[in-house]
């Protein structure tokens, strides 16, 4: 293998924008994980269990309305901007099937990544084993144009809606058909078997949804979380299991939608930079504006059903959660793009910029810090213990934590510890990790 092929990209070379943009995304995902890594289920989605008030509310109704749901959109798409990245870098070193042989690898690596993420830093949450399976199928298109690439988010966002409201309406059915037999007269008419059923299976969602249910639930989710270490390693793993096959039979549209979206709008030149003010303006307007609209009529029915999923499945005739998201997530990347284009953050993007391009690292440390904090057995015990503000608390340390040492790290060297390890088994040959000086000696004349 040519030394070459495996050399690390010259800062030169790099995207700045991209990094940066890659920085703000791992850090606001933190924003969005927090409550699985702090909050007893269901109180992430729900403040009625413990009839949150004040802040606590407040910050639940921000986080509902505006950023949910939108960095892991961005990150997906800057996913996408990568896996172009890597193999057009490589198609320009060799030819042949070399630079996809390569991508291939760091995808399974991507994967067994993943699990360590889930099976030893038990995070229920992760995304690198999904990304991993949804990157082996968008190399196929990298071949593709933007506008085609375009087509193909268009067709994942219509499956991903479909997809939804599908499931929606099956709940919605269970209500349905429960209720009308619920209505029959028993006296008059012996119910058969499948109705039994189906009266039971619209009693249990309904059940499942009082306030007492929902009470047991997290106090089952606490005694699990910061009990026995065998007891935290089933729960969690067990939790990520139900959520990766329901996930991947719903949401393997969600991923490939922003993906096919991040790899058009690169050859586009949209999330370079290279675009026009008026198309940054246009979805930053745009996208949030309508997408804050959406966002706000869902939070607000959560609030007026009580965040009881049975009252709200009952009475809304639509599932708008992908239409809200895609939008203020296009709209959040706008406003990124618009400080961008002003020259004014300069500042503010060189600072994310390191942060970006230890995203890997730093996705990592989240997940081994925050089981330190939350875990029980392992860590401190916090799960549960703490209110939504101190939560949030917590990511800003983080934050601030992240942010300084990325800064400070890639002074001296050339990858974050993750990056570097996963570069290296993916060449499978020892990358320079500590950045070399050149003495101006060295370099000769000018």
């Amino acid at each position: 293998m040519s030394t070459n092929l495996a050399a690390p990209v010259r800062q030169s070379d790099r995207i700045i924008i991209i990094d940066s943009l890659r920085g703000f995304a791992i850090l606001g995902i933190l924003l969005m994980n927090i409550p699985g890594f702090g909050l007893a289920v269901p109180v992430g989605w729900d403040p009625s269990v413990l009839n949150e008030t004040g802040i606590n509310a407040k910050i639940w109704h921000f986080v509902e309305w505006f950023p949910e749901g939108t960095q892991r959109a961005i990150f997906s798409m800057l996913f996408g901007a990568g896996v172009l990245l890597f193999t057009s870098r490589l198609e320009k070193r060799t030819e042949g099937t070399l630079p996809v042989d390569f991508f291939i690898k760091r995808q399974l690596w991507l994967m067994v990544f993943g699990l360590v993420d889930i099976y030893i830093l038990l995070w229920r949450g992760d995304i690198l084993f999904d990304y991993a399976c949804c990157g082996l199928i968008m190399v196929a298109f990298r071949k593709l144009s933007g506008k085609h690439l375009l087509i193909g988010a268009g067709v994942c966002f219509l499956l991903m809606v479909a997809r939804e409201n599908r499931d929606f309406y099956q709940d919605k059915k269970v209500i349905t058909r429960g209720e009308a037999i619920a209505a029959m007269d028993t006296s008059v008419t012996k119910l058969t078997d499948i109705q039994k059923e189906r009266l039971n299976a619209m009693k249990d969602f309904k059940e499942n949804n009082t306030h007492e249910k929902k009470v047991k639930r997290m106090q089952k989710s606490i005694l699990n979380t910061t009990g026995s270490y065998e007891d935290l390693y089933e729960y969690r793993t067990s939790q990520y299991i139900n959520s990766l096959v329901r996930y991947l039979y719903l949401g393997i549209w969600d991923i490939l939608l922003f993906m096919f979206l991040g790899m058009a709008l690169f050859k586009l030149g949209i999330l370079t930079g290279e675009a026009s003010v008026k198309w940054y303006w246009i979805m930053a307007i745009g996208g949030l504006g309508l997408g804050l609209t959406v966002s706000y009529f869902r939070a607000q029915s959560a609030i007026d059903y009580n965040f009881n999923w049975f009252e709200l499945t009952k009475h809304t005739k639509f599932e708008a959660y992908t239409l809200s998201r895609t939008l203020r997530a296009l709209g959040i990347f706008g406003t990124l793009m618009l400080l961008f284009k002003s020259g004014w953050f300069k500042w503010l993007f060189n600072m994310m910029r390191p942060v970006g391009q230890m995203a890997f690292t730093n996705y990592l440390t989240q997940s081994l810090i925050c089981g330190i904090i939350f875990y029980g057995t392992v860590g401190f015990g916090m799960f549960g213990k703490m209110q939504r503000y101190e939560v949030y608390c917590v990511v800003l340390s983080i934050w601030v934590l992240q942010i300084i040492w990325s800064n400070i790290w890639l002074r001296y060297f050339n990858f974050g510890p993750m990056e570097w390890a996963w570069r290296s088994l993916t060449y499978w040959k020892k990358q320079p990790f500590r950045k070399v000086k050149v003495s101006k000696e060295s370099t000769g004349p000018a």
